[in-house]
């Protein structure tokens, strides 16, 4: 959610700033704006809506070396002209872009606004251009710093002043900010995919820094003037890995990315020899390993789903009790933080505010929290003691779909990493590895049932609700298909245990409301069978989701190839993910950019 980008340097900051600007929309956003010093003037435009309204709206001589630009995700104030980024003082001189939230914004509002100060929108972010613009300090180094210490919340921000026309001042506090180097040219970004087309080399700033970029280089320090070192990271994706592929939409193709991504998961971590998986994130001793009692799992949205995943393959193979729970809702009950258990923090853009804040509580109080997580360098890595990466590539649409399968396949390495440790026996981690291997293949057959997945999402798009069910490791599965029926056809969708529908789901069953049963042939596939009797018992349509037809009782099944019972619901969620999208393109929504979500949520 929302989207910073900058530039100074010897070239025109505009091109810069709308590329850049383009490369963030998947983020979520609900209008844009660009801010240029040019001879010691400071120009800005803003527009609700998409940045290419921004772009057709911009005069064409507007031009300058230095600018900063933004798109926002509302927080404060609704979506308008107006409230767009960024923001200025009153004299004009100061500019802002920020990501995050000020809590105390009203307090300092109410202050200003007594000393005669009149706000020109709704927003938290309009504080921070006032308290700067009304300093007396000379350097903007300094009114930045002094108004920082006056608010309080979540910041990442980019500050410009026309009287200070060669500088760039940034600052970060549990917002993500990037720094990207060019020969003689600085970038900064609150996300990398802003800045691949322009350079590889990237440093990644912490809280409680602040930094001045000029054309000729950065240095930074912490907020009470101490400098810091820096390390140069060397990015491992490029332009094309933002790119759609040749596919319609971003979602598609991160769909089809699934066998490539499983295999990038998997990649050098099989060990053939021991029958193991090798996880050098993962620096715990076998006795450290035995020595732990119970696995949590802490993530938001479809990571919170992949973690139920997790947990039910950790159980399973390890023989550890291992549940999962929203990170979102875990550190406001006070938990019991236990030294026995291990937890671990789930996140694809590794910058999720709920979950980051979630792993600090548990720091706090002496626990100790690995990551799963894709972005390498990301807060959530950078937090945890250790973890594994994913290695899923950039996902662009809003919708998880690769990184929430690649989490998965990293949860059965962790859980057949831990359970040789224990007490998983060599025949059975040899049997795991073969069903991981065979993953990629059958991940790619999935993927030409699609034409079957498109003629029932066709059937069942005029539904206005739907049902979701499995159990136990179909659960989850379920969990994760409603969530994706939700997210990109905006068709309301709930999930629940099979077992649960006589205890009240049933009453809703009508033949105007489908279910989709995930059953796969497993112990309990009578009871999934027993399942779709009662819906159809009561004029109810059923899709089944599994590895047999269900001959009189579903309407449709989609069929998925079998693979290990503990690895079957890896492969199981890849038809509701492509129930999801062809649903969604026959109601014509917006595909990778659902309304009023964002692909990052670095908000609480």
């Amino acid at each position: 959610m929302c989207g910073i980008v900058g530039y100074v340097g010897r070239e025109n900051a505009v091109p810069v700033l709308l590329e850049g600007l383009q490369r963030l929309e998947y983020r979520g956003y609900d209008s844009a704006g660009v801010a240029v010093i040019k001879n010691g003037a400071l120009r800005v435009h803003k527009a609700e809506g998409r940045v290419r309204d921004l772009s057709e709206g911009l005069p064409k001589r507007v031009a300058g070396p230095i600018g900063i630009a933004h798109t926002r995700w509302a927080t404060h104030g609704p979506p308008s002209d107006v409230n767009s980024h960024p923001h200025l003082d009153t004299a004009g001189n100061v500019a802002v872009v920020h990501n995050g939230i000020l809590e105390n914004a009203d307090a300092l509002r109410a202050e200003l606004e007594a000393e005669g100060v009149e706000f020109a929108s709704d927003t938290d972010t309009e504080v921070l251009a006032h308290l700067i613009g009304r300093s007396e300090q000379q350097e903007l180094e300094e009114a930045v710093r002094e108004a920082l210490y006056k608010v309080g919340g979540t910041y990442g921000l980019a500050v410009v002043d026309a009287r200070h026309p060669d500088r760039i001042v940034i600052a970060r506090n549990g917002s993500p900010v990037v720094i990207g180097i060019g020969a003689r040219e600085m970038y900064v970004a609150s996300d990398v995919a802003a800045l691949v087309r322009h350079t590889q080399q990237v440093v990644l700033l912490d809280d409680g820094e602040l930094a001045t970029l000029t054309a000729d280089g950065f240095t930074t320090q912490m907020m009470d003037r101490r400098p810091t070192t820096k390390e140069t990271l060397e990015l491992d994706a490029d332009v094309s890995s933002y790119d759609k592929g040749g596919y319609d939409h971003y979602l598609r193709k991160e769909i089809a990315d699934q066998p490539s991504a499983v295999a990038g998961t998997l990649r050098g971590r099989l060990d053939q020899r021991f029958s193991t998986a090798h996880l050098g994130g993962i620096e715990l001793s076998a006795r450290e390993l035995r020595g732990i009692r119970r696995v949590k799992i802490l993530g938001c949205g479809s990571a919170y789903y992949s973690g139920i995943v997790g947990a039910d393959l950790i159980e399973s193979l390890a023989r550890l009790p291992a549940d999962a729970e929203p990170a979102s809702e875990f550190r406001y009950r006070n938990p019991v933080i236990d030294p026995d258990t291990l937890y671990l923090a789930v996140s694809q853009s590794g910058e999720t505010f709920d979950t980051l804040a979630a792993v600090q509580e548990v720091q706090r109080k002496g626990g100790r929290v690995l990551g799963v997580v894709n972005v390498v360098g990301s807060s959530i890595a950078r937090a945890c003691e250790g973890g594994v990466y994913i290695h899923a590539g950039p996902e662009v649409s809003v919708a998880s779909t690769k990184a929430f399968t690649s989490t998965a396949v990293a949860f059965a390495l962790i859980a057949l990493h831990i359970g040789r440790v224990r007490d998983l026996s060599p025949a059975d981690g040899e049997r795991l590895i073969g069903g991981l291997e065979r993953l990629p293949e059958q991940l790619a057959q999935i993927m030409e049932t699609e034409d079957h997945v498109a003629q029932v999402a066709q059937r069942f798009s005029a539904a206005s609700s739907a049902f979701f069910i499995g159990r136990v490791g179909g659960y989850p599965v379920a969990l994760e298909g409603a969530q994706k029926l939700k997210e990109v056809s905006y068709v309301h969708a709930e999930a629940y245990p099979a077992s649960e529908l006589k205890h009240g789901p049933l009453a809703l069953i009508t033949p105007e409301l489908p279910t989709i049963v995930v059953a796969p042939d497993d112990h309990l596939v009578d009871k999934n069978r027993s399942a779709m009797e009662q819906i159809k018992a009561r004029g109810g349509p059923v899709v089944a989701v599994g590895h047999r037809a269900f001959a009189g009782l579903a309407d449709d099944t989609l069929l998925v190839p079998k693979n290990e019972p503990e690895l079957d619901p890896i492969l199981l969620g890849i038809p509701l993910q492509l129930l999801a999208y062809h649903a969604a393109l026959v109601l014509g929504r917006d595909v990778d950019q659902p309304r009023n979500l964002a692909k990052s949520v670095t908000v609480e």
